[in-house]
């Protein structure tokens, strides 16, 4: 007769790692915030270098709005259960990093002017 606790030490002696991702209580808040910030930057630099690469600049600049459909993923994220805390803390993430980089430009463009 199995045990549960049985079960449960096969589990962790084939995946030493695997609790952390199921059951530790930061790792969807941390993972979301991080890839919230990456999808902020590395999405739309990609995507306008792919453009710049395949069509001339007027063109690219035309169809950088486009971008706009990434934003599909998290949102589509937000609907199912098991994906809505990564998805919370990736538009955390997105959020942060966007006022991060607007306010520090602003600043930037404040102290240029002014000077």
């Amino acid at each position: 007769m199995e045990t549960d606790e049985m079960r449960q030490d096969e589990v962790e002696q084939v995946s030493p790692l695997g609790w952390w991702h199921h059951s530790h209580p930061t790792f969807a808040g941390i993972t979301g915030f991080f890839a919230g910030m990456l999808f902020v930057t590395a999405v739309p630099g990609f995507f306008i270098g792919v453009l710049r690469l395949l069509f001339s600049y007027e063109t690219a600049s035309n169809l950088f709005p486009l971008v706009l459909i990434a934003l599909a993923l998290p949102i589509t994220m937000l609907v199912k259960r098991k994906t809505r805390r990564f998805a919370q803390f990736m538009f955390v993430g997105m959020a942060v990093t966007a006022l991060a980089t607007l306010g520090v430009a602003s600043l930037i463009l404040y102290f240029m002017v002014d000077a």
